[in-house]
């Protein structure tokens, strides 16, 4: 009887281990695997976000040049691309070009004056032709590329007469912003692997650019970076990363919507493509996938990423080895005490055996206490560890975001004075050989000095508004005053600020906040807060509407609490923007102007300083909802703390 409640004892026992060690693998496999391969996936779209901002950050560069002086030459390109060594810096592109905008009746003259261009090479180009035939006006023909070498086939390409070309440029031009096209194969690359070309238009000086006709009228052409996707992805992504993680990127076409062309290929990458054809590929994990929509160029490009077996992606084997061991043990033991009860009942001789017996036994079971105590020791520091590879991994983004979000200000105030110094060196030379200037030569040239210091005064600017931005993430609980204001009137003032803006986006607002919901806080956190949610909504949520609408409601939650909620009908978000929200220098605006500070500065002032709660629900175009929930006062000890 109880030899048979001694092997029930046992047979329980090893399925509570089996078990156990069961739920520690699959706890392992969401806490370790998932979080390492997510972060893994996130510092990939990230270094790729990154990369192409700086190439982005360099066609805004040489578009300040051509606001300074829209007449550039092949010469001055040339100088002014060897200045940027981006090719040292920033290896990865293929080509930088200028595309011209010809008209047909100024064609042959054109073709005649790049035949004759001897300020680069003395032999001038007398081979120059376009390529390949268009009768379509006007033309946008490739006239500087640099470097030459290895670019040849592209000089004197009329983009006309390619649609995928022809349709990027036309937006671009329409829109004023950087564009870039689909998968397309370089002309200059004979291996036929996918590229694509990002331009940013370049305007005449002194015309108007508000309308989509005044831009179309100035359009003088193109400044241009060119891409091969497999060359780009090697300077971006580490290959030892590739041997754990598969990456492929397709173009989802451009932002407005517009679907792919039928028959056009979407993929613009594949990691795999790159692994030598004898080179064995690790198997795919099941489950271990993500993906996430990177904006580039006004098209949308989806990166996804699947995880291979390995070490990097493995489980550890030593909790489970432990726990199964240490419930081997105990079970064994119970099984035995059960067993040994039986002998008690024998003869009285055995009693003294029996307590032997049961101290050995209680000397295991307390040796297997220790073994479980050990295991979760090792499972807690393996928590500590995964949380403090996350905060590093936050730190390293944040140190590389204000290092890049400062270089692209400063390096376009570097590269405006460089050219107004050549520019004061060639009126110099022009004072000295002419003995004298012309009165229309001198306030050309006084025009062209206040452009430039117009631009550095802006770039400087920018520099300052970013550091003052900055130094907001840090929240100083110490600053503002503290004083007891009502709600409405805080509102009030605030959308006065914001009154030529909500007129020119044609958004209406509809305010609902009672006029006794008084508060003992700090205005001015909380005006900062309405501020940068107000502009989010016309810069994000209204962008490409024609107008809207923007509720904004308040109420009292019990004695101490109000609930203070912004909602628009704009275009919304996807939970991959949504789930980022907060996440410093995180933008869908790359390339036009977006820091990725304002949410982030929300997030750290409301739970910081007015020691509050937000949340942020939005529905892809149906619209956003904020709701941040605020005490009315706040406690002195919760100031101190």
């Amino acid at each position: 009887m109880m030899r048979g409640r001694g092997y029930l004892a046992f047979f329980v026992g090893i399925s509570l281990t089996a078990w156990t060690c069961y739920f520690v693998m699959e706890e392992q496999q969401k806490l370790q695997v998932q979080a390492g391969f997510q972060r893994d996936a996130e510092k990939v779209a990230r270094d790729t976000q990154s990369r192409l901002q700086i190439y982005f950050d360099s066609l805004h560069g040489m578009k300040g040049v051509y606001a300074v002086n829209d007449r550039i030459d092949r010469l001055h390109f040339h100088r002014y691309v060897n200045e940027l060594k981006i090719d040292k810096r920033y290896p990865g592109f293929q080509a930088l070009q200028f595309v011209r905008v010809v008209p047909e009746a100024q064609l042959p003259a054109f073709v005649e004056r790049v035949k004759r261009d001897t300020s680069v090479d003395p032999k001038g180009y007398p081979d120059f032709y376009l390529h390949p035939a268009s009768a379509r006006s006007p033309h946008y023909i490739i006239e500087y590329t640099e470097p030459l070498k290895g670019n040849e086939n592209a000089f004197g390409l009329d983009l006309s007469a390619l649609p995928q070309h022809l349709k990027a440029l036309e937006l671009g031009r329409d829109s004023g912003e950087i564009v870039a096209t689909g998968r397309i194969t370089l002309v200059q690359d004979a291996s036929g692997e996918p590229g694509f070309v990002a331009r940013a238009p370049v305007y005449r000086n002194d015309v108007p650019l508000e309308t989509t006709a005044q831009r179309r009228e100035a359009i003088v052409g193109f400044v241009a970076i060119v891409f091969r996707m497999n060359t780009l992805m090697r300077e971006v992504v580490d290959p030892a990363l590739l041997e754990h993680l598969h990456l492929r990127i397709e173009d989802g076409g451009f932002q407005n919507g517009k679907p792919l062309d039928p028959g056009v290929d979407p993929l613009m990458y594949d990691s795999d493509g790159r692994v030598e054809s004898h080179q064995e590929r690790a198997e795919l994990v099941p489950g271990l996938v993500t993906q996430t929509v990177l904006p580039v160029g006004q098209r949308n490009w989806i990166m996804k990423f699947e995880g291979r077996a390995g070490s990097r992606y493995g489980r550890s084997q030593l909790p489970v080895v432990l726990i199964g061991v240490a419930g081997f043990t105990i079970s064994g033991l119970i099984a035995l005490l059960l067993v040994a009860n039986r002998r008690e009942s024998d003869a009285r001789h055995g009693l003294e055996f029996s307590l032997k017996e049961l101290e050995l036994q209680k000397n295991n079971v307390e040796e297997a206490r220790n073994d479980l105590s050990r295991v979760v020791a090792t499972l807690k520091q393996a928590q500590t560890n995964l949380q403090t590879s996350e905060k590093m991994a936050s730190l390293g983004a944040l140190v590389a975001g204000v290092a890049h979000e400062l270089n692209t200000p400063i390096g376009n105030s570097l590269l405006t004075a460089s050219a107004l110094g050549d520019m004061v060196r060639d009126f110099e030379r022009r004072l000295k050989e002419d003995g004298g200037l012309k009165r229309s030569a001198l306030e050309s040239h006084l025009g062209d000095a206040r452009k430039a210091c117009d631009i550095m005064t802006s770039s400087l600017t920018r520099a300052a508004d970013l550091i003052t931005s900055f130094k907001q993430v840090a929240v100083d609980q110490a600053s503002g005053q503290r004083r007891r204001f009502r709600l409405d009137e805080v509102l009030h003032d605030t959308l006065a600020t914001y009154a030529a803006q909500l007129r020119r986006a044609s958004c209406s607002v509809t305010v609902d906040v009672p006029a006794d919901l008084v508060f003992d806080s700090y205005p001015g956190s909380l005006s900062q807060v309405l501020s940068n949610l107000i502009g989010n909504a016309l810069l994000h949520g209204f962008d490409g509407r024609d107008d809207g609408t923007l509720w904004i409601s308040a109420r009292r939650e019990g004695p101490d609490l109000a609930v203070l909620q912004l909602r628009d009908n704009g275009v919304g978000m996807t939970d991959v923007v949504l789930h980022k929200i907060f996440d410093p220098f995180f933008t869908t605006k790359m390339g036009q102007g977006g820091s990725g500070l304002g949410m982030n500065i929300v997030y750290n002032i409301v739970t910081s300083v007015l020691k509050g709660t937000i949340r942020v629900e939005s529905v892809p175009a149906e619209g956003t909802s904020v709701t941040l929930v605020l005490p009315l006062w706040l406690k002195e000890d919760v100031l101190q703390a």
